[in-house]
């Protein structure tokens, strides 16, 4: 039995649908940064599985997931950044609480 793209495909679905459902419903920031990186993983596998099916003589897709890697990693940087000062500020790094933005 060969996997073939479906396959990839419907586990990035999955990953993905786990990451939006697990961001939505929770409420402690740094679990919802974790599912978003979830997510971020599930288009990755995405683009890794259409560069491999569609060109795979070109490395494009591959290329296009390091440089999402790497951007998801400065992205974690400045969240948990984010949320390091809100917990100083207000002890609580519950998302339903965090209204800075708010008028």
């Amino acid at each position: 039995m060969s996997i073939g793209l479906t396959h990839y495909l419907i586990l990035s679905a999955v990953l993905f649908s786990i990451g939006l459902y697990g961001a939505l419903s929770r409420k402690n920031a740094i679990v919802v940064l974790m599912f978003v990186e979830i997510m971020l993983n599930a288009a990755n596998l995405s683009l890794v599985a259409f560069s491999r099916f569609i060109t795979p003589e070109q490395l494009s897709g591959q290329a296009l997931a390091i440089f999402s890697i790497v951007v998801a990693a400065a992205e974690v940087a400045v969240g948990l950044a984010i949320i390091i000062a809100l917990y100083r500020q207000r002890k609580n790094i519950d998302v339903t609480d965090i209204n800075l933005l708010k008028w």
